[in-house]
């Protein structure tokens, strides 16, 4: 039995920075509004602030010294708590799947964050080790690995199944939407600054000098986006640096990043869905990212529910790749697709948002109005392609599902890992035999699936009863 350890410090700084860095526009707010009142009001605010993050530093230094961890012989156990005093024992055969993060400043002191989930972790990882020896997290690999190996009875057995090439990780950087992210970012920052930049008086005169310098304007908005893209492709290299994925007996193992190493274990028996998108540039390309469905993850940890396994490959390659490994998954591209008569309600729900556009502009823009008709025939092709992408393919033991909204999406889901399946049929639906299938498997602390819209209802009855085994089917899909 080993001794009682504790996190390195650095756990405490940093559970205390993110619990300040969470008061800090609380705090912003309320002195602003103090500010506003009197200087009495904005001076009280400035002392519960200084009150609020006093506690918390105290409470972040507490709840470092009040949790320790120690080894056993078959288990892990740690208490912790500043108050109520907890207890935790985790036996090592338990656990599922360890997610194990260097970020910058655990990597300055050799250390390591060590997230355990096992099958019953829930909402929340059962264990997160914050800040302890890198040496220590792989004892504990080490540990579940051979409580596995005991269990099965046999040599673990280690294979190289992908590594992400540097010509890769650059296709991936600049095939990614990682802008519009660091755009969104940008934008939803700024209206959150209205009381602390006065704009009216900052940008006053700007509307005079801006109708003089409209070229200057577009060049620097330009720049602009071309930064942003950068610091994107800056982003995804970085992130995904290094991206590896062995197998071993029970287990994916997925190791990534440059600045911030992340490794995640993937238990396989825990995979409930294969799930491969295709973005509209890499799909021209041939490209798609696979992802793994997994039960495992929690609301925490969206990572570990929703894992990526293969970045970005030639969508034909995907079932050499994956084949050896997920053997009982059918990587196939016989789909059944929609029947015509489907065409027309796609095209006409894209139609619904895109004409009151149109006469909107053609009244009160006249002629200038004649350039929204462009909205309405793109609007037409987006319908048209999603029609045309959507389809369903059934095997005995797998259901797989092919739908599109921004992205196209393939998805493999096995028979004995559907949790639910819906067949539903609208009014307008009913009148062309069209209806609605809606799949979800289980995938961490929420459900995921597929969805495809206006199938024909005689194959939404061969679904249905494909899945409902010994149930009766009425005369229509429920």
């Amino acid at each position: 039995m080993s001794e009682p350890k504790r996190l390195h410090p650095v756990a405490s700084i940093v559970t205390t920075g993110k619990r300040i860095r969470n008061l800090i526009l609380p705090m912003i707010f309320l002195n602003i509004s103090g500010g506003r009142d009197s200087k009495t009001a904005l001076l009280i605010s400035l002392i519960l602030s200084l009150i609020a993050v006093l506690i918390t530093l105290i409470t972040g230094i507490l709840s470092w010294l009040r949790y320790t961890y120690r080894f056993e012989e078959d288990e892990l156990r740690i208490e912790y708590g500043v108050f109520l005093r907890k207890k935790r024992n985790i036996p090592f055969e338990r656990i599922q799947s360890i997610n194990v993060t260097e970020g910058l400043l655990q990597r300055l002191f050799g250390l390591a964050k060590v997230e355990i989930e096992t099958a019953g972790s829930g909402d929340e990882a059962e264990a997160v080790l914050s800040a302890i020896p890198k040496r220590e997290a792989a004892q504990i690999q080490a540990h579940v690995n051979a409580a596995k190996q005991d269990a099965l009875k046999t040599t673990v057995e280690i294979k190289p199944m992908f590594t992400l090439t540097t010509k890769k990780l650059l296709l991936l950087s600049l095939t990614s939407g990682g802008m519009g992210v660091v755009i969104s970012a940008v934008f939803a920052i700024f209206p959150q600054l209205d009381d602390l930049i006065p704009y009216k008086k900052v940008f006053g005169g700007v509307e005079t000098w801006a109708v003089h310098n409209i070229m200057l304007i577009t060049f620097i908005v330009f720049l602009g986006f071309f930064l942003l893209w950068i610091i994107s492709l800056m982003i995804t290299m970085l992130k995904y640096t290094g991206f590896t994925v062995i197998q071993t007996e029970t287990d994916f193992v997925i190791s990534q990043g440059l600045l911030e190493k992340k490794q995640m274990t993937i238990p396989l028996n825990r995979i409930q869905a294969i799930r491969i998108s295709e973005n509209l540039i890499r799909q021209m390309l041939g490209l798609g990212t696979v992802y793994l469905e997994s039960a495992g993850g929690s609301s925490v940890n969206i990572e570990g529910a929703n894992v990526m396994l293969l970045p970005i490959v030639k969508v034909k390659d995907i079932p050499a790749i994956i084949g050896p490994y997920l053997p009982e998954y059918e990587m196939t591209e016989d789909f059944k697709p929609l029947p015509r008569r489907a065409m027309w309600r796609y095209i006409f729900r894209g139609w619904y948002v895109a004409i009151p556009i149109v006469l909107l502009s053609l009244i009160f823009l006249k002629s200038w109005g004649l350039l929204s008709l462009g909205l309405l025939v793109l609007v037409t092709i987006r319908a048209y392609v999603n029609y045309k992408s959507a389809g369903w393919g059934l095997s005995r033991d797998q259901l797989s599902l092919k739908f599109r909204s921004f992205k196209r999406t393939t998805i493999y889901m096995r028979k004995n890992k559907i949790q639910s399946l819906e067949a539903g049929v609208s009014y307008f639906q009913d009148k062309k035999k069209l209806g609605t299938l809606e799949v979800f498997v289980k995938s961490g602390a929420v459900n995921t699936g597929g969805r495809v819209v206006d199938m024909d209802q005689a194959d939404l009855q061969s679904i249905y009863r494909w899945y409902s085994r010994e149930r009766k089917i009425g005369s229509g899909p429920e």
